[in-house]
Formats: structure tokens, C-alpha cells, sequence
């Protein structure tokens, strides 16, 4: 989780400023105190405090509404035109660092919130989960005791953005449908409109 954290604040900052909507030290600074409480004491799970848990949240919120606006200016970009969309290189390598960031921003978001969070999932699994992994609706698939690890979220925030729909991983509340259909919209625009503008630079 904290590599992935670290990869979407470095994407990110990477970003030209024409689709980059705050500075980097101002990214910098978010992704410096999250990973801080993600890695300070991660043997105590038990010991988090609702002030680290709103406190994340609130830092996973800023880093969400960073990529969302991060979108939204490059499908601008794309409608209105610029200098990016002159060199399909360059259009490419935006597209695909801003479609990166995405996924694994709503990797973390499904984490952090799917059965109130990582602590609340390892101390009071819920009888009925937010998100069905396969191992939860078949335990014979998985060792006893199995409970989804960041890897599963991650994968699911990938996969539900190249199918644009459910993959292994099925939604059975409403913030987990809306939130994954969010994700394929997004995905979708992302991809449709720069390979589309790539193509027509390259002819």
C-alpha cells in the first residue's frame, strides 16, 4: 500500500502542468504525511485511532480529488486542443500516467473503505462484505480464515478499469457500484479519447 501511494503521488507530480491541477509540493506534502501513517506502526493494527482513520481518509480524499481533476483536464485538453495533443508521444505517455494514477487511487480507496476499513475488517469482519471476492462466496477456493490483502484491491482497481465492469470481484452495495462504475466511465473516457486523438495525429 505504501508503494502504491508513493507511485501515485510520483505519477502524478510527473504530470505537465497543463493537466496537473496543484503544485508538487502541495502533492508532495499529501502523499509524505499518508505514507507516514500508513508505515509507522504497521504491526498494531489494533491500536488505530479514529483521528488516524479520518485523517487518511480525509489525505486519500485530497489524493482522489488531485487524479479526478487530473482527468478531467486532460479530457479538456483533448476537446478544446493544446500543445499536448500535438505530439502523440507525449499524448500517449500523459494518458497512460493519468489512467495509471486512476487505478490505483481507487485500489486504495476500495481498501480503505470496503467493510469500514482495514482495521475494522481484521477486528470485526461484517457478516455480509461490501465487496464479494471469489474466496468469500466459495471458501473451499481459499485456506481458512482467508481475508482480501491490498494486492486484491489493487487488482480489482486495474481490472474494473479494462473491462469497464466486474471482473472476480463483484459489488453488493450501492457506494461499491456507483464507485466502480465511476472508475469504468472515467477509464473509458481516458482511453477512448487520447488513443482516438493519438490515431488522428499519427494520419
Amino acid at each position: 500500500m505504501a508503494a502504491s501511494v508513493v507511485a501515485a503521488v510520483v505519477i502524478t507530480g510527473a504530470l505537465p502542468s497543463s493537466v496537473r491541477p496543484e503544485s508538487r509540493w502541495f502533492l508532495g506534502i499529501i502523499g509524505l504525511v499518508l505514507l507516514v501513517l500508513i508505515i509507522a506502526d504497521p504491526g498494531r493494527i489494533d491500536r488505530s485511532t479514529r483521528l488516524v482513520r479520518w485523517l487518511s481518509r480525509l489525505l486519500l480524499t485530497l489524493l482522489a480529488v488531485s487524479s479526478a481533476l487530473a482527468t478531467a483536464l486532460l479530457v479538456h485538453l483533448l476537446i478544446v486542443g493544446g500543445e499536448l495533443t500535438h505530439s502523440p508521444t507525449r499524448l500517449l505517455l500523459t494518458g497512460t500516467a493519468v489512467w495509471v494514477s486512476n487505478n490505483i487511487v481507487f485500489g486504495l480507496v476500495y481498501w480503505e473503505v470496503d467493510g469500514g476499513g482495514s482495521v475494522a475488517r481484521t477486528l470485526h469482519p461484517r457478516d455480509y462484505p461490501d465487496l464479494a471476492f471469489p474466496q468469500q462466496m466459495n471458501p473451499h477456493l481459499a485456506s481458512p480464515g482467508w481475508r482480501p490483502m491490498f494486492v486484491d484491491y489493487f487488482y480489482l482497481g486495474f481490472t474494473n478499469a479494462l473491462a469497464f465492469s466486474p471482473t472476480d470481484v463483484m459489488p453488493l452495495v450501492p457506494w461499491a457500484k456507483l464507485t466502480m462504475a465511476f472508475q469504468s466511465l472515467i477509464s473509458l473516457a481516458i482511453l477512448g479519447l487520447v488513443v482516438a486523438r493519438a490515431v488522428n495525429i499519427l494520419h
